[in-house]
């Protein structure tokens, strides 16, 4: 049964975001998803983000309205950039054009352990209706909501 890996903030949970989760449960297939959320200590965010434990909230309900039974996933949280996929037996990791150097840089580690090197899994942007990637960063300056769409003007 596959093990797959999924790193992120999870501000907000948009497209881009819905994505990449759909994405990872598709490759576990009858496996398990890891998705470690980002610690409150690890942000670095040029935008405000809501404390670990409301974020965790909103992922776990996400995850509950996809169908997805509890013994499929685990969400814990990720203190550093890497979380357990250093030690643990993943096959995949799914990651974003933002996230994938760290993926990179996981299975460098990986190598010089003796390790088993993980499938990574590319997803590109979800593109907001400008033609530009939908973000938290973007959501959180009022530019887009979470599906991209412009915010008009007042």
């Amino acid at each position: 049964m596959p093990k797959v890996a999924l790193g992120g903030t999870f501000q907000y949970l948009h497209d881009g975001h819905a994505r990449l989760i759909e994405k990872a449960f598709e490759i576990a297939g009858g496996g398990k998803v890891h998705i470690g959320l980002t610690s409150d200590e690890m942000l670095q965010k040029n935008h405000s983000v809501d404390m670990y434990e409301n974020r965790r909230g909103r992922l776990l309900e996400y995850i509950e309205k996809m169908g997805v039974p509890k013994e499929k996933y685990e969400v814990t949280r990720l203190n550093d950039p890497y979380g357990p996929t250093l030690e643990e037996d993943f096959d995949y990791i799914v990651v974003s054009p933002e996230t994938y150097p760290v993926a990179l840089k996981i299975n460098g580690i990986r190598k010089e352990k003796g390790k088993k090197l993980l499938e990574i899994v590319y997803v590109e942007y979800v593109m907001a209706e400008d033609g530009t990637p939908i973000s938290s960063t973007r959501i959180a300056k009022g530019e887009i909501d979470r599906h991209g769409r412009l915010k008009k003007e007042i």
